[in-house]
């Protein structure tokens, strides 16, 4: 099909969306379950692995059409707005975490100390509470445990973070300067990095777990910190997946110097997950 300027392609009739539908009605279903006590594990990887199933087959269907000339300006356009929304929603994501942990430790922790406008709170409910951080809250609920030093993994996962973001954007440019032997090792480099994080990750939360008692459940540092970095772990899976196979689509050469808007989304999407972990590397490890 001819590549069109002027006219926005409507696709044909899938069957992708109702298969989707139910392998999320399937995961959804068999966690319910799970969460009330019931042994339900081969259902969430039945539901699990029909999302995977679609989400490939629906996204080689858009590659296909997209190698085949089949979506002009317009769409491309809408290819980048949707792109743009999709990222800032995950900003208001990530900020409603941060401002959690804003809120424990210069709000909450102050007040459950008596700093504040109702001392009598800390004077009658909890005497003893001493209002620092990190915290295992009023009456020692989340057990005896360690923080995790900031310079240690969490300081080395940053280098990688940061180098990652330089190997894509030489990719990058290498792209659109047509040197594809360059873009394709700087995009190797960069996916080996995604992984080698992923990998340092799950070390961390070993020795988290194993050496320093540090847990979901350690009071409101645990919780916080868990929730934060374990959702920009699995960000960090996501965009080394996508990073994958953008390489696999530059190896088959696909990509020209002036349309490669998914290489481009997903080096947005690399970085926004760069800048992420810069902030918690500052207000979760660091301060």
């Amino acid at each position: 099909m001819a590549h069109t300027q002027d006219k926005y392609y409507v696709p044909h009739g899938t069957r992708w969306p109702v298969f989707a539908s139910m392998g999320l009605a399937v995961t959804f279903v068999g966690v319910a379950l799970l969460l009330n006590g019931s042994s339900t594990l081969p259902v969430i990887l039945t539901g699990t692995a029909i999302v995977l199933v679609v989400v490939f087959r629906w996204f080689a269907d858009v590659v296909n059409e997209s190698e085949a000339g089949a979506y002009g300006a317009q769409v491309d356009r809408s290819f980048r707005m949707g792109m743009i929304w999709f990222i800032l929603s995950e900003v208001m994501f990530f900020a409603c975490f941060f401002a959690a942990l804003l809120y424990a430790r210069q709000l909450a922790l102050p007040w459950l100390g008596g700093i504040g406008s109702d001392p009598l709170t800390n004077s009658l409910l909890w005497p003893e509470f001493v209002p620092s951080w990190p915290s295992n809250g009023p009456g020692h609920i989340g057990g005896e445990y360690e923080s995790m030093p900031a310079w240690g993994i969490p300081a080395l996962n940053t280098a990688i973070l940061l180098t990652s973001g330089v190997t894509l954007t030489i990719a990058h440019h290498a792209l659109k300067d047509s040197r594809r032997g360059l873009l394709a090792v700087f995009l190797a480099l960069t996916v080996l990095l995604g992984f080698a994080f992923l990998g340092f990750q799950v070390y961390e939360y070993s020795h988290a777990y194993s050496e320093l008692n540090l847990k979901l459940s350690s009071g409101i540092y645990g919780s916080t910190f868990f929730m934060l970095t374990g959702f920009h772990g699995l960000h960090v899976t996501i965009g080394a997946i996508m990073l994958s196979v953008m390489l696999l689509r530059v190896l088959r050469g696909h990509f020209t110097p002036t349309r490669h808007f998914a290489f481009e989304a997903t080096a947005w999407y690399w970085h926004f997950v760069d800048v992420v972990w810069l902030g918690l590397f500052i207000f979760v490890y660091w301060l």
